[in-house]
Parts: structure tokens; sequence; C-alpha cells
């Protein structure tokens, strides 16, 4: 009798065990990558699982396959990404989602788990997007600094000038005609280049922030071009932008404004005074008379390579035939005719409260300043050389 029970027994634990394995071999068959497409698949091809204790996280990771394979989102300026010596993959995978980079750390920190690749996650800057997927992410912060390069965009330069810059470094993926191309046709994705008047070019002129930029050296053009407007957006604050409003101008012609207050002015503190200059000039409907927009109306100079012609002289700045030329043309310029700083935006936001009509130079950077036109030709005649 107790035979019978033993072998009974050893029967129900045989069968257990047979019915524990094909239960096993069911749900594996299940969520195996099938030839046509499988259940999981990234770019990167992450293989099935190696033992019994991966299988939870395949499992979970099988659920989620639609947001490991879809970046964060659609814009593809550089973020830079530092991850501090001995900072754990959980503290990484927090950030990244805080950055806008992946959308659930939970999700991240799992797929790095699953890989087996956390220990493997080095220090260093990094540079991602947030049109990488997971997968590409955690490929990337693996394999340690990303080569950078700065590109500094100077206060004053017009288009031209900060292409032929661009085109002095070691930009793997820089081509100066086709950054030029895409300036001249402009964007319409950002709100404060959707004011400009009908008879302005589309091109970005004026909107390329002068500012220091730490880039990728395989930066793309349109990726560049993207960051600077992007920091345009940041620096010029709703404050400004207010004051702006209430000088009863649009941004874009506060920024044509301030093209041509850095072009005219050479100490900083005179930047309010001669943008009061022009806005008194304006509101009286007199030429502005601006040397500066001649000079851009005139061009490159190939006999003295210059993109600002200097010396000058008066019979050559009346004679421009431009729209740009304000010695022929009532009012701003069409567009503006450089990069002007965020002093010079500032200073048209908030021109000095004067009667100033006429400002000529002293020969030292500084002006003189006049109400009436026989104050500016007796500043002249004092100062002219």
């Amino acid at each position: 009798m107790r035979a019978l029970q033993r072998l009974f027994a050893i029967l129900i634990i045989l069968c257990s065990i047979l019915f524990v394995c094909g239960a096993f071999v069911y749900v594996y068959s299940m969520f195996t990558p099938k030839s046509d497409g499988g259940l999981f698949v990234t770019s990167a091809g992450v293989p099935t699982p190696r033992s019994v204790e991966d299988m939870a996280l395949y499992v979970y990771l099988q659920q989620h396959k639609d947001e490991l394979l879809a970046p964060a989102g659609s814009d593809p300026t550089p973020v830079r990404f530092t991850i501090s010596p001995g900072e754990l993959p959980g503290d990484v995978a927090a950030r990244l989602e805080n950055q806008g980079l992946v959308k659930s750390a939970d999700l991240f920190l799992n797929l790095v788990k699953y890989e087996k690749v956390g220990a493997k996650i080095q220090a260093g800057e990094y540079v991602l997007r947030k049109t990488m997927t997971m997968d590409e992410i955690m490929d990337a912060i693996q394999h340690g600094l990303a080569r950078m390069i700065t590109v500094t965009i100077r206060p004053g330069w017009r288009a031209e000038e900060i292409a032929d810059y661009l085109a002095t470094l070691d930009l793997k993926d820089y081509n100066r005609d086709q950054f030029l191309k895409l300036v001249r046709e402009g964007r319409s994705d950002y709100a404060f280049l959707k004011d400009r008047p009908k008879n302005a070019p589309p091109s970005l002129e004026g909107f390329l922030f002068p500012e220091s930029y730490n880039v990728p050296f395989d930066i793309t053009n349109d990726a560049l071009i993207a960051l600077i407007l992007d920091t345009f957006n940041e620096r010029v604050t709703d404050k400004t932008r207010q004051q702006i409003a209430a000088q009863k101008m649009t941004l874009y012609e506060a920024v044509t404004l301030a093209s041509i207050v850095e072009r005219e002015a050479v100490v900083a503190n005179e930047r309010p005074m001669i943008a009061s200059v022009f806005l008194n000039r304006l509101k009286k409907k007199m030429f502005l008379q601006s040397d500066s927009t001649a000079q851009y109306a005139l061009g490159y100079q190939s006999a003295t390579k210059q993109w600002w012609k200097s010396p000058v002289t008066i019979d050559e700045l009346a004679s421009v035939n431009s729209p740009y030329n304000t010695y022929r043309n009532l009012g701003l310029p069409p567009g503006p005719i450089c990069s002007p700083s965020l002093a010079s935006i500032v200073a048209a936001a908030e021109p000095a409260q004067t009667e100033y009509l006429y400002f000529f130079s002293k020969g030292d950077g500084t002006h003189a300043f006049a109400k009436t036109y026989e104050e500016h030709q007796q500043n002249q005649q004092k100062y002219q050389k």
C-alpha cells in the first residue's frame, strides 16, 4: 500500500514539473520575437531573455515596446547632458526624464537593467537629442565625451559674415551655401518671425543671436540654426517684448532698429540715446540717414575684402539704390541689417527720452548729440577732421 502511495506521489510531482515547464515554454514562445517583425524589436536589436530571471523584465519591456521605439520629442536641437563620476543609473534615468530626453525614467532604467549595461555608463559630457530613442541614448552614454566645438557669433555681423566664420571651424557637416540658403529662405515655426511686414524678405537676418555656443562637431546646418533661434527666443524676454509693444513697434521692427543701433554705436552706454535719435526721426517722418544701412546695401567689396565699406563718402551713401538705404527711403529698412546684441534690442525697447535728432562722431567712439540741424552743424565743425 505504501509503495503505491509513493508511486502516486512521484507521478504527481512529475506531472507538476511537466506542467510548469510546459507553461514556461508557452509563455516564452508567446513573447519571443518572430520573423515577421516580432513583439519586441528596437533599433538596437534587443535579444530574447538569457535566463529565467530576465523573463519578468522581458515581459515588461514587451508591454511598453511602442514607448521604447518612439523618441521623447521631435526637436532635433542638441541637448548637453553631463554624467558625474559615481552617479547611479537611477539618477541618470531621472535626469534624462527631467530634461525631456526620455518619456519614462522607470522604463529607461529597466531597459538598462535588462541589457546589463548599468556598469558601462560613463561619466562625461554628452550631446543628446530628444529625437533619439531610448536604446540610442543608452548606447550613447556608454561611449564617453562627444567632441564639441565652440561657435561664437559676434554682434553686428551680417548673415554672410556668420557663414564665412563658420566655414573656418572644423564642423563636419557644415556647408556655407546650404547655411545661407536656409537663412535666406527663413522659417515659419517661430512666433517671433511671424510679424514681419509683407514686403520684408523671409530671411533670418537679425535673428541669428550673438552668443557662444558649444555644439557637437557633426551638428547639421538646420540644427545649428534651430539652436541659435531658440536662444534668441529665450534671451529676448517677455518683459522686453512688452516694452517693445509699448513703443508701438512689432518685435521685427524693434530688431530692425536694434540692428542699426548695433552698427552705429561704439560706446555701450550710448545705445539708448542713438535709439532715441532714430525713433524721434521716425516720428517726424524724417529720413533716418544711417550710414550702416547704405553700407549693408553696398554689399561685399572685393577690392578691400570688406562686407562694410569703409571709408565711405556722402555721395556713395546717397547714391546706393536699395530699399535698405535710409538716405533714399523713409522709415525703417525692410529688415535687419545684422545680428544685434541683446543690449541693442533692449535699447530699442527702452530708448532714452530725448529730443535729439542728430548725432556726429567725435572720433573717439563717442558721439555729439544735437536737437537742431544748426547744433549738428556746429558739432560737425568742431569734430570733423
